[in-house]
């Protein structure tokens, strides 16, 4: 085998194996500072909240999808 060639791959594992313990000390450092907020927003709109279980219901439900209370409205 060629020393260069010999070379090039051992680079390669070692620029892997770098990039791996990287990811997961970022994993870890996320993991560690706790819980991170969606980046998606959540709505509300159209939607009925139960009275009893405060589930989110369709506006067009006359009962709970949940519990089966009768909906407001």
């Amino acid at each position: 085998m060629d020393q260069t060639l010999l070379l090039a791959i051992v680079v390669a594992a070692a620029v892997g194996i770098l990039a791996i313990l990287l990811i997961l000390r970022r994993d870890r450092r996320t993991v560690a500072a706790g819980p991170v907020e969606s980046p998606f927003a959540i709505s509300t709109e159209g939607e009925k909240r139960c009275s009893a279980c405060g589930m989110g219901n369709l506006w067009t439900s006359r009962t709970c999808a949940s519990c089966g209370s009768p909906l407001a409205g």
